[in-house]
C-alpha cells in the first residue's frame, strides 16, 4: 500500500473534530483510519496495511491563525500541545517509524476546542481534502 491516512480528533470537541471530518471526506478515495482520540489503539491496523506513506491529520495548536494548515516536522512535535490524546503524538510517530517509511504529520490550527467545528476550520479541512486528492501536498507550508 502506498498511502494510509490516520485522522485524529474528538467529534464533540470543537475544531478537534477536523480530523474525523477529513476522515469522512476521504474515505471513498483513500484507506482511512478514523482514530478518534486514541490513535495508539490503531498501531496494529497501520502495521497490517504496511503503507509506505502515512499521513496523520489532527488539530494542532501552532500559534497560527485559525484554519492554517502546516506540515509539522518531527522535531517540532515534541514541543507542541497537540489535541486531546492519551499519549503524545511524538511517541506514536516514534513507534510507527519502525513500520512506515514516511510519516507526514499535518496540523490544522484550531479556533475553539469545545462546541462545534468552526466554519474556518471546516473550510481548511475541505482544502486539505482537495490537496490530498490532487496529490498536491507540496503546496502545504512546513511549520517554521
Amino acid at each position: 500500500m502506498d498511502y494510509l491516512v490516520m485522522c485524529i480528533g474528538n467529534r464533540d470537541g470543537g475544531d478537534d473534530a477536523v480530523g474525523p471530518y477529513v476522515a469522512d471526506k476521504l474515505k471513498n478515495d483513500f484507506t482511512v483510519i478514523d482514530a478518534g482520540t486514541v490513535p495508539e489503539n490503531y498501531t496494529s491496523v497501520v502495521k497490517k496495511h504496511d503503507p509506505k506513506n502515512l499521513f496523520i491529520i489532527d488539530a494542532v495548536d501552532m500559534s497560527l491563525e485559525p484554519g492554517e494548515i502546516r506540515i509539522v516536522p518531527k522535531e517540532k512535535i515534541g514541543v507542541m500541545h497537540i489535541s486531546t490524546h492519551g499519549i503524545p503524538i511524538s511517541v506514536l510517530i516514534n513507534y510507527l517509524e519502525q513500520y512506515v517509511e514516511n510519516i507526514i504529520f499535518i496540523g490544522i490550527q484550531p479556533k475553539v476546542m469545545s462546541g462545534n467545528l468552526t466554519e474556518i476550520v471546516r473550510k481548511s479541512g475541505d482544502d486539505l481534502v482537495k490537496l490530498l486528492k490532487e496529490n498536491k501536498l507540496k503546496n502545504i507550508k512546513t511549520l517554521d
